[in-house]
C-alpha cells in the first residue's frame, strides 16, 4: 500500500486569507496545507478519500492517473467541492466515477451537484456511481476491503475507515470506544489534530496525542491542521516518539 497524503489543512487551508501570522507567512513548504485529502494505492484499486475544494490542484500535483473511486468521509464542503473534476477520468476511462458514501452524503452531492443527477443530461457534465455505505458494515472496492469507523464531529455522524493496516480517522473530537477498536493494531494511524485550544468537533493535538496513545499503531500522523497549530518543524520536533505532523505530498509505503 502506497499512501499520499494530497492535502493535510483545515477547512480554510494554510495559509488563511488575509492573515500575517508566522505560519501563514512562513516559506517552509511544509506549512502551506492544502483542504484536507489521501490518496491510497494497493493492487486491488486506487483510491481518494475526499475530494475538497482543492481536488483538481492535488490530482496534477500528485500526478494521479489512475482513480477507481472517491470514499467520502462526510458531507461537509471542505470534503466534497471537488467532485465536479472527475469528468477527467470519465474522459480518460470512458466510465462513471464510483462514488462511496453514507446516503446523508448522498443527499448533500445530490443538492450541491443537482446538474450531475439530473434527468436532463447535459454533455460533459460528471459521470458518477452513487455506492451506498453505512457506519456497522464493511465494504469493498475492487475486493479491496474497507472497515467503516463510526466518528462524532460536534453532533454530525461521520465516517473513518480502515484499509489494512492503514486507519485513516480525521473531523472529529469522539471516537466511542468499540469503534477506536477497530483501529487498534494498525502500523500507520491518521488522526484529525486541529489546533492547540478546544473546539467544538476537532480534537486538539493534545487530545489527538492522548488517543493515539490509546490505539498504540507503530506510527501515527496527524492531519485537518489549522494555522493555529503552530510552524510544522516546531509542533514536529515536540512530538512523542513514533507520532508526526503529516505534510502534503508525504508519501507513506506498508
Amino acid at each position: 500500500m502506497r499512501i499520499t497524503f494530497l492535502g493535510t489543512g483545515t477547512s480554510q487551508g494554510v495559509p488563511f486569507i488575509g492573515c500575517d501570522c508566522p505560519i501563514c507567512t512562513s516559506d517552509n513548504p511544509k506549512d502551506n496545507r492544502l483542504r484536507v485529502s489521501v490518496w491510497i494505492e494497493t493492487p486491488e484499486a486506487s483510491i481518494v478519500i475526499d475530494s475538497g475544494p482543492d481536488f483538481r490542484q492535488q490530482m496534477l500535483r500528485a500526478n494521479v492517473r489512475r482513480l477507481d473511486a472517491i470514499v467520502f468521509t462526510h458531507s461537509h464542503k471542505d470534503h466534497i467541492a471537488g467532485l465536479d473534476d472527475v469528468r477527467a477520468y470519465n474522459y480518460h476511462d470512458k466510465k462513471p466515477m464510483q462514488v462511496y458514501a453514507t446516503e446523508e452524503t448522498q443527499q448533500a452531492l445530490r443538492r450541491e451537484f443537482a446538474y450531475i443527477f439530473s434527468d436532463i443530461s447535459y454533455p460533459g457534465i460528471p459521470q458518477v456511481t452513487l455506492n451506498t455505505i453505512t457506519a456497522s458494515e464493511p465494504f469493498s472496492i475492487n475486493g479491496l476491503v474497507i472497515t467503516t469507523i463510526k466518528l462524532l464531529h460536534y453532533k454530525m455522524e461521520v465516517l473513518g475507515f480502515r484499509i489494512g493496516d492503514f486507519t485513516y480517522i480525521t473531523d472529529t473530537n469522539y471516537v466511542a470506544p468499540e469503534e477506536l477498536e477497530k483501529a487498534r493494531g494498525s502500523k500507520i494511524l491518521t488522526l484529525t489534530a486541529l489546533r492547540h485550544e478546544p473546539h467544538v468537533s476537532h480534537y486538539t493535538l493534545a487530545e489527538a496525542v492522548e488517543v493515539a496513545k490509546g490505539v498504540g499503531a507503530d506510527e501515527t500522523y496527524f492531519t485537518h491542521i489549522s494555522h493555529q497549530l503552530g510552524l510544522h518543524d516546531v509542533v514536529d520536533s515536540a512530538l512523542p516518539p513514533g507520532m508526526h505532523l503529516a505534510y502534503d505530498g508525504l508519501v507513506l509505503e506498508l
